[in-house]
């Protein structure tokens, strides 16, 4: 939902062109809410993915919609997630690929300028540009009543907004809280006193830091150290695990920590007695990492690690609604414990992505809007097959199981990998790190679960997830002919160790006495 407070869009910095565009349509200022409907078939609290998926695929279908949002429409996706950060990539990937070119052939003359604030500028221009696609204008004209405001639950049929030009009490028949979560710091002695940067304040930054801290070697922490260290920033990176991106594959995710290293990013991880301190010369991290301690000055620490929902200031108690640090509790067709209100997105899920919040979205609309007598074949949350990538360089994509979670339920599993090196096309575009792997249930050709690593492996792993929610085996990819030379042979190869590790010893016996009796 919110990133900032409801008062404060003077802090969308810097204050340019391209922001100013952003704020005309996530949050005009001049909007005039409408006033509320009889009755709303569902109120959406909220303007994220979750939220704006619920309201403009529920109004679609007819029934009457309010969505309310109290500060930036598109939420953390459009605003200080996935959009800044790929544009952000983009930029470093770039530049990384001019230091790269003498491989190529192309000698590039020393002394190239390079231009920070003109790639974060580029990043703002193009964000305010996608705004459109989430601003309130469009919503209005599909149909949703938009209220820009604070929303609190006033009872159990109705949602006070809190407005700029005064308040609307709006009465529904189902409700979904779509709030989404904000960034958070662990507590660490002095990071407060210090200052620090997290996602929701990175992307306004107009010059690059010379020495930058990140604390956190997930999703977030890895993408933008990488990045920055791209850019020329010397970059800390400080995890308080073993190795980087912890949920992943160990060989999958040391391929990345090896490209980071060659980016200029120094990890230290295990740490522990981490310690922030503000001096003249910057900020002062001082931490243990295997046995050694370090003693870092930076002159801006990021935190990429930790989220708290967005729960404050609704009134969810009132309703009896129920919730935790984690977020709120539903069940798994998205319904709270008030069976009137349900929940999507960052706020109810373990899945903190973009198109999980869009799938949950779905499950929603199907279940609060067209109820099911007796729970009957209703849309269930655990039904989601949930693929997710790290766009790291090289990207890290995984799907379902990993092999250790299969073990883990009893399931007997067979992993075949099947490494870039080995693939035309990623050794005549010079990507040739990674290697993709395919988890499949012994005895039969059921995919449990893939992980790719390699330059376009958030693309690559979407034929995986097809196949394993169009219940199609590893006998259909290994059916399926793929194009010559793309990448995503890859995935056919390692279904083929599959299939090769199949062809046993007695079937070529018998397959050989076939050929020699047609020889006859």
């Amino acid at each position: 939902m919110s990133v900032m407070p409801p008062d404060s869009q003077h802090l969308i910095l810097p204050d340019d062109e391209h922001n100013r565009n952003l704020v005309a349509n996530v949050h005009p200022s001049n909007w005039v809410n409408p006033e509320p409907v009889d009755r709303y078939n569902i109120v959406v609290i909220g303007a994220g993915t979750a939220g704006l998926v619920t309201a403009v695929v529920a109004a679609g279908l007819g029934a009457k919609v309010a969505l309310i949002e109290r500060h930036l429409m598109g939420g953390d996706c459009l605003n200080v997630g996935c959009v800044p950060s790929k544009g952000l990539l983009r930029a470093a990937n770039v530049w990384a690929q001019l230091r790269d070119a003498p491989d190529f052939g192309a000698h590039i003359q020393t002394g190239v300028p390079y231009d920070f604030g003109a790639a974060m500028a580029r990043m703002r221009q193009l964000r305010a540009r996608i705004s459109h696609m989430d601003s309130a204008h469009r919503y209005k004209s599909l149909g949703v009543d938009v209220y820009i405001g604070q929303a609190r639950f006033a009872g159990q049929d109705t949602v006070a907004v809190e407005g700029p030009a005064g308040n609307r009490i709006v009465p529904f028949v189902k409700a979904a809280v779509c709030t989404g979560a904000k960034a958070s710091a662990p507590p660490i002695p002095g990071l407060e006193e210090a200052g620090y940067l997290t996602n929701e304040t990175v992307f306004s930054l107009t010059a690059l830091p010379a020495r930058i801290g990140v604390i956190g070697a997930g999703p977030i922490g890895c993408e933008l150290a990488q990045a920055l260290a791209r850019f020329g920033s010397r970059v800390s990176l400080i995890e308080a695990m073993h190795g980087i991106l912890p949920n992943e594959d160990r060989d999958a995710a040391e391929l990345v920590h090896q490209s980071m290293i060659r980016d200029g990013v120094t990890l230290h991880c295990c740490g522990k007695d981490l310690k922030v301190e503000k001096t003249t010369d910057g900020k002062r991290l001082t931490v243990d990492s295997h046995g050694r301690s370090y003693d870092l000055t930076v002159d801006e620490i990021l935190v990429g690690v930790g989220r708290t929902p967005n729960v404050q200031g609704l009134g969810l108690e009132a309703i009896g609604v129920e919730f935790d640090k984690t977020g709120v509790k539903v069940n798994d067709r998205l319904q709270t414990t008030n069976p009137c209100i349900y929940a999507a997105g960052d706020i109810c899920s373990r899945y903190k992505f973009t198109h999980a919040a869009d799938a949950m979205a779905q499950i929603v609309i199907q279940n609060a809007l067209f109820p099911h007598p007796f729970g009957l074949g209703y849309a269930s949350v655990d039904s989601l097959i949930m693929p997710w990538c790290t766009f790291t360089t090289p990207e890290i994509a995984h799907v379902g199981l990993y092999e250790a979670d299969a073990i883990k339920k009893g399931l007997e599993v067979e992993t075949y990998t099947y490494n870039f090196h080995e693939v035309d096309r990623a050794i005549l575009d010079g990507e040739e790190e990674g290697f993709a792997r395919i988890h499949i249930r012994k005895g039969t050709d059921t995919i449990l679960g893939a992980t790719i690593v390699g330059a376009h492996a958030g693309d690559l792993i979407s034929e995986v997830s097809v196949a394993m929610k169009a219940g199609a085996g590893a006998k259909t990819i290994a059916a399926t002919i793929h194009p010559y030379p793309t990448r995503a042979e890859v995935i056919k190869k390692a279904v083929n160790l599959w299939r090769k590790a199949h062809f046993t010893p007695r079937t070529k016996t018998l397959l050989a006495r076939l050929f020699a009796w047609i020889r006859r």
